[in-house]
């Protein structure tokens, strides 16, 4: 090895040392923290809007680039969040990446390094609403990240914050919904690479997936297809209105309504029936102020319902035992994918003496032939040894937390709405189901 070959390698040596002693001198890595906010984020919410500034350094030391990419008015969407973010004492700035921007060249803005200096220098992220395509198609086009993201990560992997609302939440994981607005199409098997599904942006890591509006919308139907068909095991649909700040495997709630948490560790199908099934799921509803850990698999409440004071828990069972029956046991919901109704089922269960509660989804379009078209699905809660809740101390029957409830769903045959109405159909009636399902 020549002299200077030589000096080349030491000087190397050299760095990497330098690097490890600062690392070790540092203490641990920094966090780094995903915001995922489930969309309609109310401009008064001052919980969430002052807890994405705190996350980021609190008044003063936090600094925003605000990326609009998403949005139908891009100058719009910016200038509303960045007045949220200074009103709770964050620096913020609009990044002018947006395929809907009039009057500005994408493509140059994109590779501007004067902009991509601005995210270098910031400590957080926001990402708005609007289209996800859009965010993805701009950042990450054909899978393959643009200088502009990896600065983003750059941020994100120092410690930064990366927060996102609606769309914004939909990129961070590693696959998102990009256009599967028919929950019902998801179900029956519509799940096309591309269109209804995407590579997401991946922030908060490979095994958690993230869905947003989804109670209001009733994206449960949408969300356990994909789960299963791509391998997750965890999957956290955030509400409208309400935040989850995600890191590493801790889940803070916060803001309206809360967020549902989805473990598919014992859940299996049965691949024969050529429909979507499933049997046992974990649902837990996770409220406003309370706390999961995703490797432990243990939940803290808010402290509103564990206070000196509070009623006793909600206990849906004594090991594992059905409670005793003071009236029907089992119970009817028409339409689970209406707004709020997988939670409403839920908080049924457990605050009733019904053993189970049974759920329909079912859409039937105008004309539709095919067989696949005229499929419901049935949704079977029940509890589980681990099954229980909390209630806040006010007694407020929709501030709970919901752990553990236990799901299975199996695809039904509807009536043919073009067809005479058979007496089997008439009012009343009960569905049939697969053999392998009844």
């Amino acid at each position: 090895m020549g002299g200077m070959d030589a000096f080349r390698l030491i000087s190397i040596r050299l760095r990497v040392l330098f690097a490890l002693a600062a690392l070790l001198g540092a203490g641990a890595a920094p966090a780094q923290t995903a915001i995922v906010i489930g969309g309609a984020l109310r401009m008064d919410n001052d919980a969430v809007w002052q807890r994405i500034v705190d996350e980021a350094g609190g008044p003063g030391q936090a600094r925003f680039a605000v990326l609009a990419t998403a949005a139908a008015n891009p100058e719009l969407s910016a200038r509303l969040i960045i007045d949220a973010l200074k009103r709770h004492g964050a620096q913020a700035e609009h990044i002018p990446v947006a395929p809907r921007l009039e009057g500005v060249d994408l493509q140059r803005n994109l590779n501007d390094p004067a902009l991509i200096g601005k995210i270098r220098a910031s400590n957080a992220v926001f990402f708005s609403g609007g289209a996800q395509g859009f965010i993805v198609d701009t950042l990450q086009p054909g899978g393959r990240r643009t200088e502009m993201l990896d600065a983003i990560w750059e941020v994100y992997r120092r410690g930064g914050v990366v927060a996102g609302t609606s769309a914004g939440a939909a990129i961070m994981s590693r696959v998102m919904f990009r256009d599967a607005l028919n929950v019902m199409e998801v179900m029956r098997g519509t799940l096309r690479e591309g269109q209804e599904i995407d590579r997401g942006l991946g922030f908060v890591g490979d095994e958690l997936f993230v869905d947003q509006h989804f109670l209001k919308r009733g994206r449960i139907g949408r969300m356990l297809p994909l789960m299963m068909a791509k391998g997750y095991r965890f999957g956290l649909g955030v509400e409208e209105n309400s935040a989850a700040v995600v890191r590493g495997d801790r889940i803070d709630v916060i803001g309206g309504r809360g967020a549902l948490l989805v473990d598919l560790r014992d859940a299996r199908s049965d691949p024969t029936l050529g429909m979507f099934n499933l049997r046992g799921a974990r649902l837990s509803y996770l409220d406003n102020g309370d706390r999961h850990d995703l490797r432990s698999g243990v939940t803290s409440p808010a402290a509103r319902k564990t206070a000196a004071g509070a009623p006793v828990p909600i206990r849906a069972s004594a090991l594992g035992q059905p409670m005793p029956s003071r009236g029907p046991v089992d119970t009817f919901q028409p339409d689970i994918l209406g707004d709020n109704r997988i939670v409403q089922a839920m908080s049924e269960l457990l605050q009733s003496p019904a053993n189970e509660v049974r759920a329909m989804a079912a859409r039937i379009r105008p004309g539709a032939t095919e067989p696949r078209d005229r499929t419901g699905f049935v949704f079977r809660l029940y509890r589980g040894a681990d099954t229980q809740g909390w209630i806040d101390a006010d007694g407020n029957a929709h501030d709970v937390t919901l752990l553990d409830v236990r799901l299975d769903i199996r695809p039904v045959r509807l009536p043919d709405p073009n067809a005479a109405a058979p007496a089997s159909t008439l009012p009343g009636a009960t569905l049939v189901a697969p053999a392998g399902l009844r």
